[in-house]
């Protein structure tokens, strides 16, 4: 069970502009290509990363799609636990970030990415006030054993900072 949530989920079917608080994440990089090819091999150095460090799971877990990697947020009572970078796991400090959010409830799979990724991508287009920075992202608040029908997931794109 996860000990923690690194920030509120956004319900599924819902679009919304929210703020990331900052954190420590570890990123793996362990595998090349499209996360949804290789999703196994990324988790498996990160779980084997907060087991040696007795650190307790938290969510969402965030994954970039084409470039493929996992980022593992610790929660900030687990903070102490973590060491150096080691094993294909990198400590990376992340800075407070606004995104906009669409929720979603499916399968962890390409096709809903892409359904998801699209209809956050036109409500961003269809807000001029809004600026978009870089490529979407997935994340992900149920494990592995959890149905696909009653996954639940986000895709994100950062936002460029309100003026």
């Amino acid at each position: 069970m996860a000990s923690d949530a690194a920030f509120p989920a956004t319900d599924p079917g819902q679009t919304e502009v929210k703020v990331l608080p900052a954190g420590i994440l570890l990123k793996s990089t362990a595998a090349e290509g499209s996360y949804f090819d290789n999703g196994g091999s990324l988790f498996r150095p990160l779980f084997r990363y907060i087991s040696s460090h007795d650190i307790a799971m938290t969510v969402p877990v965030e994954a970039t799609i084409d470039n493929a990697a996992m980022y593992f947020w610790v929660a900030k009572s687990e903070e102490s636990k973590v060491s150096t970078s080691q094993n294909g796991v990198e400590v990376v400090q992340i800075p407070e970030r606004r995104v906009a959010a669409h929720g979603f409830r499916g399968s962890y799979s390409a096709k809903n990415f892409a359904e998801a990724r699209d209809t956050l991508l036109a409500w961003v287009k269809s807000r001029p006030e809004l600026k978009s920075v870089g490529e979407a992202y997935a994340v992900y608040w149920n494990g592995p054993f959890t149905l696909g029908f009653l996954k639940r997931f986000e895709v994100h794109l950062r936002l460029e900072p309100a003026s």
